[in-house]
């Protein structure tokens, strides 16, 4: 059941793990680059969010080269991407550090999206989450691959109100790229 987060308008917080990292050897885990298939996989994400209506008016993205990556790759499907904020803080963050990150964005932001790592992403869609249409919050709580895209929706007059339980988890896609022959 959601907890009542208060009025104000539907905000949405768009959650997007970062697509499938290399494992270079001698390479630092914050300098990680995508992988052949995040290469893939990330335009498609970004091409899933424009297909779903779910283009951010701001995106906070984790400062690790395959987090960078992902964003650029995925906001490259869009005609004009909106502002992004690197933030060191998403790197290596639990579900209450993001949270905490989430609380500073300003309330003119109606859609946020969240580029980042697990395991942090994946207990802080399942903290806020409510309640999930459909069968989103088992495929969560099931998987939350590289890629993958949650979808949280609430009402509140700014994002210090989002607090756990008081988001509906509407939906959770994963896209992936097609290989070329």
């Amino acid at each position: 059941m959601i907890a009542r987060a208060g009025a104000g308008p539907l905000r949405r917080l768009v959650v997007l793990r970062h697509a499938k990292s290399a494992w270079p050897t001698g390479v630092a885990d914050h300098e990680r680059p995508l992988a052949p298939r995040g290469r893939r996989d990330a335009p498609a994400a970004g091409r899933a969010l424009a297909e779903a209506d779910c283009l951010p008016d701001l995106a906070l993205c984790s400062t690790a080269v395959r987090a960078r990556q992902t964003w650029e790759l995925a906001a490259g499907q869009w005609g004009t991407p909106p502002p992004v904020r690197r933030d060191r803080r998403l790197y290596g963050a639990e579900a209450d550090e993001l949270l905490d990150v989430v609380h500073e964005v300003s309330p003119e932001v109606e859609t946020l999206l969240l580029v980042g790592h697990n395991p942090g992403l994946e207990e802080l869609v399942l903290e806020l989450a409510g309640d999930g249409l459909d069968d989103a919050l088992d495929q969560v709580r099931l998987k939350f691959p590289t890629s993958a895209i949650a979808v949280l929706a609430w009402h509140g007059t700014g994002w210090e109100t989002l607090a756990p339980g008081t988001a509906l988890l509407t939906s959770v896609l994963v896209p992936r790229g097609k290989k070329k022959d």
